[in-house]
């Protein structure tokens, strides 16, 4: 039987397309929320969803992503204000999580990239069983 293993600060998080899979979760929608005024406009335009293979740069799995994700990337991940001191802590890792295309991160290096809370709330936040915006451990932290 397998067993839960909390994650440590060495422990690499992403975001994980799978848990945006469930019922009554909608990643485009919380990506939509995102989304900067041109690539909101630009959805306006054509409001009907494409999808995109996205490569996982950890593991090298292949997951079919909404464009929208790579709109967010080139348009709005660049602009100085994307990740916004008020934010909330799991939309700031999440916007990270977008701007570094899903690149998996410790604690600290998170706290590097954002410059606000210190790595050890960064853990205690998305480091517990709750699992927010679909940020998880890159791999699987059970022992058997």
């Amino acid at each position: 039987m397998a067993k839960y293993i909390k994650p440590t600060l060495k422990t690499k998080f992403h975001i994980d397309f799978k848990w945006w899979l469930q019922p009554g979760k909608n990643l485009r929608r919380y990506l939509l929320a995102h989304a900067c005024e041109e690539v909101q406009a630009l959805v306006a335009e054509n409001p009907d969803p494409h999808t995109m293979d996205w490569v996982d740069p950890e593991t090298g799995q292949v997951f079919e992503i909404d464009q929208l994700w790579h709109l967010i990337r080139r348009h709005c991940a660049n602009e100085t204000d994307f990740i916004p001191d008020g934010l909330p802590l799991t939309e700031s890792i999440f916007r990270l999580f977008l701007k570094n295309n899903n690149t998996p991160l410790t604690p600290a290096e998170m706290e590097q990239l954002l410059g606000k809370r210190n790595a050890r709330t960064i853990l205690r936040t998305i480091g517990g069983k709750r699992v927010y915006e679909g940020i998880r451990p890159a791999a699987p932290l059970v022992s058997k």
